[in-house]
């Protein structure tokens, strides 16, 4: 029998799946997609903010954070997180202060602030020296927000966006080339002006113009919606 059943098998002509070309295909039904928004853009919880300037700062605790936001040169970029606890949506239980369920003003221009901090320590750690007789004398393996080879010479549109493209990565979480074609556009002249009159603005900066440049970028970058809202 079990002869049999294998004689019958091996009787039967090999089944193969003849391909049609795509370009025979005519659709049989067209779909609108519905764009329409379904919820408002929120802003994600203040954890969710939390945690990540922490990592963006280099994956330190809270405390570390706090230190290297406020600096050592007393320009009062950062103060402590018993002054932002409430602004920033926590519960603060010491005051019967609750959770913030709504964003509001102040909670924004408190994560802007921590956002300026975190560029201006980046420019300091990453880019020392860019722009000096010197150079840039950080490793790229040691930086944290620039971990990229910024050029001192001008660039074109072509090498910013290659710089630009690990920004955009790490603050929007997506390449930019995915993002709307006009972007790296503002974002480069942006760059090119700050670039162009850093030497002209007073009082004098402690940046050279091209970490001038770069931390206006970051600024942009913690600024935008996209980071933000969800």
């Amino acid at each position: 029998m079990f002869v049999l059943l294998l004689a019958g098998c091996a009787g039967r002509p090999p089944e193969r799946v003849v391909g049609t070309p795509v370009g025979k295909l005519s659709p049989r039904q067209v779909l609108l997609e519905d764009t329409a928004p379904k919820v408002e853009l929120r802003m994600v919880p203040p954890e969710v903010y939390m945690r990540t300037y922490l990592q963006l700062f280099g994956g330190l605790s809270p405390i570390e954070t706090q230190k290297k936001a406020r600096g050592s040169d007393g320009n009062n970029l950062f103060d402590t997180w018993d002054d932002y606890v409430s602004s920033l949506g926590f519960p603060d239980y010491r005051l019967d202060v609750p959770r913030q369920t709504q964003t509001n003003a102040l909670m924004v221009a408190s994560f802007e602030r921590l956002g300026i901090a975190l560029c201006d320590r980046a420019v300091e750690h990453d880019l020392e020296g860019l722009g000096g007789k010197r150079g840039n004398t950080v490793a790229a393996n040691d930086r944290v927000v620039f971990a990229f080879d910024a050029a001192t010479t001008p660039m074109d549109e072509a090498q910013f966006v290659k710089r630009f493209d690990v920004l955009h990565r790490t603050f929007l979480g997506y390449p930019v080339g995915v993002a709307p074609q006009e972007r790296t556009k503002r974002y480069f002249a942006l760059y090119q002006d700050i670039v162009a009159n850093h030497g002209k603005a007073l009082p004098k900066s402690k940046f050279t113009p091209e970490q001038a440049g770069w931390a206006a970028i970051c600024y942009g970058l913690v600024r935008h919606p996209e980071f933000h809202l969800y």
